[in-house]
């Protein structure tokens, strides 16, 4: 296990080219969530997430060991790619990095930008991680694992030295987890330097791999993975990060898709922050309750970066899953004028219409009736139901069409 002393000495080596990420105290995720919140805005690190400190602080030291001849690889879906190309290049380094066939553009375009050659290989990270380890025994590179090294965790685990600096008020402290490199040095720094904080780490339910751990006693292996949060899609974590985890962090929760969509978008609105699925489960868990107590709670906004597309679709699940966007199927009688009284009656509500969609055919209806699909923006599930019963009230046959 790794303890104190080496995440401090991560830090001596680390810091230098760390860009400083101050706490932001959102007064209105507070008032949501009912306790105070402190973002920790990790999203706007260098290659826009936390895994450049882990990765230079192994890449660093080996032309110090005499390991760099070869250069460095690893596979990744995208952060710790970049991380790893960035500390390569600062090293004087060649990177080979794998990725999926199927990583997003603006991930494999930055991580090129740091200087890497980039392989896209597997249909997930998996695959890329296997070919990564493979082209480190043909070549002699040294592999850079995401998560499972010591001083890679001791790198991560600045950020927690930082946090117990930073917000001496916190009571919890809240991490995503995948393979659980970050929550390992965090709640390690925490423990050493904070014993009075609460560490919980934060799984999307459909990639648990280390609530699955916790829970049998031992690292297993998942048959799948299902979550937008690509970031924390793990199959496993590894003995050294397990290990850590259950010495230092006080739980593992899980939160849904549906509650880190809107913890993506409740940050887009109410922090003005750019993060992604895997970096907002931490809010995601502060905001569903899942997070006991009630003191200030540390949430760790891990990484930010999102393709552009993705967002789109996480905006567009965000706002249904908050009830911002209401599906309507009203059924009305065909002749002139039974539409502009629906809109009419729609609008008197006030109401913002998203869409229109009117249909005579591939519908079972009588030939004398139409179909309306409207799509209105509303204020939250209450204020939906209201539309619903005034319409009703008003005469049209409405129909909730599930999101």
């Amino acid at each position: 296990m790794i303890g104190l002393r080496e995440i401090q000495e991560a830090r001596a080596r680390v810091g230098p080219v760390l860009r400083a990420t101050p706490p932001d105290r959102s007064d209105s995720l507070s008032r949501l969530v009912g306790r105070p919140v402190v973002l920790k805005p990790e999203h706007l690190q260098r290659t826009g997430s936390y895994k450049i400190r882990g990765a230079y602080n192994l890449v660093s030291r080996l032309p110090e060991r005499g390991d760099a001849e070869a250069g460095v690889v690893a596979g990744s879906a995208g952060n710790h790619a970049q991380g790893v190309a960035l500390a390569a290049s600062l090293t004087g380094l060649a990177a080979t990095i794998f990725m999926p066939v199927n990583a997003p553009i603006p991930k494999v375009d930055a991580t090129r930008s740091y200087g890497a050659t980039v392989r896209l290989e597997g249909a997930g990270v998996d695959e890329a991680i296997a070919a990564a380890k493979e082209h480190a025994r043909r070549t002699g590179a040294t592999y850079v694992p995401p998560f499972d090294h010591p001083l890679v965790v001791a790198g991560q685990g600045t950020v927690g030295l930082e946090v117990g600096e930073e917000v001496p008020e916190a009571a919890s402290v809240v991490v995503p987890v995948g393979g659980g490199g970050l929550i390992a040095g965090v709640a390690t720094a925490l423990a050493h330097t904070r014993r009075d904080v609460r560490v919980i780490g934060v799984c999307a339910a459909g990639a648990a791999a280390m609530r699955a751990a916790l829970d049998a006693g031992r690292c297993v292996s998942l048959d799948h993975v299902a979550t937008m949060a690509d970031g924390i899609a793990v199959r496993h974590v590894s003995d050294l990060t397990l290990t850590h985890v259950r010495a230092y962090v006080d739980d593992v929760v899980t939160v849904g898709e549906e509650e880190i969509s809107q913890a993506v978008v409740l940050l887009l609105e109410r922090a003005k922050a750019v993060v992604e699925p895997a970096g907002a489960v931490g809010v995601a868990a502060l905001l569903a309750g899942k997070v006991p107590g009630s003191g200030p709670a540390v949430a760790v906004l891990s990484g930010g970066n999102v393709d552009p597309l993705l967002l789109i679709r996480l905006i567009d699940h965000g706002l249904s899953a908050a009830g911002r966007y209401l599906l309507l199927r009203i059924v009305l009688d065909d002749h002139p004028g039974s539409l502009a009284t629906l809109t009419g009656a729609v609008a008197g509500m006030g109401l913002n219409v998203l869409s229109v969609e009117h249909h005579r055919s591939g519908v079972r209806l009588p030939v004398e009736e139409v179909e309306v699909l409207l799509t209105v923006e509303t204020r939250d599930p209450g204020h939906g139901e209201k539309v619903v019963r005034d319409l009703r009230q008003a005469g049209f046959r409405v129909e909730l069409v599930p999101g």
